[in-house]
């Protein structure tokens, strides 16, 4: 068969097979944005390019309503119920209120939740395998058959792998696929395990500099407690965290009922977020970058007004005077000393932090003595600050916070920021297999490994290994649109992407012509959660997992990831060995034995019960991080070099690193308020994840665009400066990019801070500028110190009216 050349500039794929009455149906109610009036009739209207189309849909059979869950990589794993009817998803609700059960309260879902219908049944979701015919990023493509698709992946893995050896193999960043317990991603890498391994990455983009921080004072990267242990705290300070949007976990469920039980909320954000909007009773917005500053001053204040718990320090910590300080260690080098300018002359006054955060002086001593004298308190630094080049100086400078007004260990209290919230009892997901190949590189250097392998050596990230013997030559993405959407510096990442002489063979795997997929080789239709078998489990306390049913089946040529992978494992001569002659059912159903083995004491259901329960709770109690080593310190020291909480870190120390300093305290930033480069562009552009998209997933989903749009926030201050009016088109722009995009006018965001909601699509014009207001193409690929993580929040702009 012949197949029609398709170019994907326009947005399109021919179809030039017959589709069924039945089947367009079907299709079409589907999309229908009305729930049902009635159980037997409904009439519905559906916009359609063409105009409006009158759609007259006859219920006449009976409606089975699925519980399910999306395995987005989004933190709610929320309770969805899909309303299936002759092999379509009519409707989605959510959990009932009656159903709520306390002691695990699992999610409704959210706006996002509620859009999956939208998402799954849109007209523009790939249909057929296809393969490159222009320029990589050029978006042509052409249509051909799965056997050719597979059989062109097996050729170029052959031929490739035999060249440079299977350290040139790489699995990109996969974020719409990783609340799982398999994925498309964890399968094709037990495949190129078994047929040599492949380079792998580390860290978190997410919170990976939290991760790596936190050990350097506690020993360990997770220091969070369960957050029913908060249900009596008077005090909660969310620090750069916004759980009304992000949907963190379960935060909103229990912050909602402290909220009305009196505690009370103070939110430090630069922007007025909509968590601040619903729960702080105090709002004390900073300028990026200087939270180290604030904290600082706080710490200078509880110190110098005797408000730290002295008992608590003297048993449980080193590092806090001279008195107490590690051996080889000059003079000068501890927390007092650093407060109160012993080296370095500067006295850590709320004076001296008002002029580098604009918090005012009286604020900052506010905040500090209602933080100490609050009994206990919870200080919860989200995952923004974190991604700031400073961001590893700040997750300890709450640690240390807490520790020096004795909220570690504590109910009611809180150890740390949000790195690892305890109470989360997960299952084990797919055995991968051993790895082969030991190099491993920090998430970020993906581009420097893809241009010159030479470039990426330990001291800038790389790990098991002295140098890299290859660069990246194979570069898979499934379900992921990290590469040119998320990745920090995207001009950057795209012309090695662009350059085949670099990469030479790219196999892209989602439902949508994202940016990412544009500069795909091969480009494979992927099975949406709705369309395939899994089981999902939130983060953090949401102790329970949820079965993913296959709901319907895949329209066109739309095939899981499983099964291409499964037919490209059989042409590699490896079938028996990859899949043990299992099925995508199969595996989970195997996934879900294998741990009912591992864990006997849960009492877990087979598979063939969580079909009919569709969930499983497991109902842990309550989880204070550290109250054994607090309770007992002889029995269970911290898991630190000295066995306590370490304020000053002897093993930073050695490291005689400026940007990494033994005591987490403040360093202007790169690109921070103190920059010279402010004198070029004067505006710090932070950006915050919007409720209407998980990363950049959902972003083509039209009900949701209309929950939020893509706009700059700019206060008026700043706009006024520039002749800027509330929807005027905006130039953000900087030395790595440009962005239009609609301006915001608002006092959410304080003087010399513009924000944008992260995720939007990449929409470059010829010329290279973005009309889709994608913030990446402005961020910095600068790598955090420690971690060698990511920064993408710290950066300056200038904004002028387009």
């Amino acid at each position: 068969m012949k197949y029609k050349k398709i170019n994907h500039e326009a947005n399109e794929q021919n179809d030039d097979l017959t589709v069924s009455r039945h089947r367009f149906i079907q299709a079409s109610a589907a999309l229908i944005s009305i729930p049902f009036v009635s159980t037997r009739q409904a009439i519905a209207e559906e916009k359609t390019s063409q105009g409006s189309l009158p759609i007259h849909v006859i219920d006449a059979g009976e409606t089975k309503v699925v519980p399910t869950c999306s395995t987005f990589d989004c933190g709610g794993r929320c309770d969805i119920r899909a309303h299936v009817r002759e092999g379509v998803v009519t409707r989605i609700t959510t959990r009932p209120d009656h159903e709520l059960d306390e002691a695990m309260p699992i999610m409704q879902a959210c706006i996002r939740g509620r859009g999956y219908r939208k998402f799954v049944y849109h007209p523009d979701r790939l249909k057929y395998p296809m393969k490159r015919v222009g320029k990589r990023g050029e978006g042509k493509f052409e249509r051909i058959s799965w056997d050719e698709a597979t059989t062109i992946i097996v050729d170029k893995l052959k031929n490739i792998t035999e060249k440079y050896g299977p350290a040139c193999r790489y699995v990109s960043v996969n974020t719409a696929v990783i609340g799982g317990v398999s994925s498309g991603d964890k399968m094709l890498r037990r495949l190129l395990n078994i047929t040599g391994g492949h380079l792998q990455f580390y860290h978190s983009v997410s919170m990976g500099n939290t991760a790596a921080a936190t050990p350097y004072t506690y020993g360990v990267a997770t220091s969070g407690s369960t957050l029913d242990t908060l249900e009596d705290t008077p005090l909660v300070i969310l620090w750069g965290h916004n759980p009304a949007e992000t949907i963190f976990g379960h935060s909103n469920h229990y912050f909602q009922k402290m909220k009305k039980n009196g505690t009370k909320f103070i939110v430090v954000d630069p922007r007025y977020s909509d968590s601040a909007s619903s729960l702080a009773d105090q709002w004390i917005p900073l300028l990026p970058t200087t939270d180290n500053a604030l904290m600082d001053a706080m710490m200078y204040v509880i110190v110098s007004e005797n408000l730290h718990d002295k008992e608590f320090i003297n048993l449980y910590t080193i590092g806090f005077d001279e008195d107490n300080m590690p051996d080889g260690v000059p003079a000068n080098e501890s927390l007092v000393a650093y407060l109160t300018g012993a080296k370095d002359g500067i006295v850590k006054t709320a004076e001296w932090a008002e002029k580098i955060t604009k918090v005012p002086a009286n604020i900052i001593r506010q905040l500090a003595r209602e933080y100490a004298s609050t009994k206990p308190a919870a200080l919860m630094q989200g995952w923004g600050p974190q991604r700031h080049i400073c961001g590893e100086r700040v997750a300890r400078g709450s640690t240390i916070l807490a520790t020096i007004t004795g909220n570690v260990g504590k109910k009611g209290g809180w150890a740390a920021g949000f790195g690892g919230i305890a109470g989360n009892k997960s299952l084990y997901g797919l055995d991968v297999g051993k790895n082969p190949v030991k190099e491993k590189i920090s998430v970020m250097n993906w581009v420097q490994a893809a241009d010159d392998a030479s470039k990426v050596t330990p001291a800038d990230g790389l790990v098991g290994a002295d140098k890299l013997n290859t660069n990246i030559r194979i570069l898979f993405s499934l379900a992921g649109n990290y590469l040119a959407n998320q990745n920090p510096d995207i001009n950057q990442a795209v012309k090695i992407l662009a350059d085949e002489s670099k990469i030479e063979f790219i196999v892209s795997s989602d439902l949508y012509l994202t940016p990412s997929a544009r500069y795909a080789d091969i480009l494979l239709p992927e099975t949406s959660f709705m369309e395939r078998w899994n089981i999902g489990f939130p983060w953090g306390t949401g102790s329970y997992f949820i079965l993913s049913s296959k709901l319907i089946e895949p329209e066109f040529e739309r095939r899981s990831d499983y099964e291409w992978i499964r037919e490209v494992a059989a042409k590699l001569g490896v079938e028996q060995e990859f899949s043990q002659g299992r099925d995508e059912k199969a595996w989970i159903a195997h996934i879900m034995e294998s741990n009912r083995q591992a864990m006997p004491k849960e009492n877990l259901p087979t598979f063939e019960e969580l079909q009919r329960t569709s969930k499983h709770l497991f109902k842990i109690p309550p989880y204070v991080a550290f109250e054994e080593n607090i309770r007992d310190p002889e029995n269970h020291p911290f898991p630190t070099p000295s066995g306590k909480i370490e304020i000053f870190s002897k093993r930073l120390y050695d490291m005689q690193h400026p940007e990494i300093p033994a005591l987490s305290h403040y360093v202007p930033a790169f690109e921070g308020p103190e920059d010279k480069l402010t004198k070029k562009y004067p505006l710090q552009l932070i950006t915050w994840k919007g409720k209407s998209r998980t990363n950049s997933t959902q972003y083509s989903n039209p009900w949701l665009k209309e929950v939020q749009t893509q706009k700059l926030w700019i206060n008026p201050l700043d706009a006024q400066k520039r002749k800027i009016k509330q929807g005027d088109l905006v130039r953000v722009f900087n030395d790595r990019g440009v962005s239009m995009i609609p301006a915001e006018v608002t006092q959410r965001i304080i003087p010399g801070v513009v924000a944008m909601p992260t995720g939007a699509w990449w929409q470059p014009d010829k010329n290279g500028v973005d009309w889709g207001g994608c913030v990446n193409v402005l961020t910095s690929s600068r790598k955090t110190p420690l971690a060698h993580g990511n920064s993408h929040q710290t950066l300056l702009v200038e904004v002028n009216k387009a």
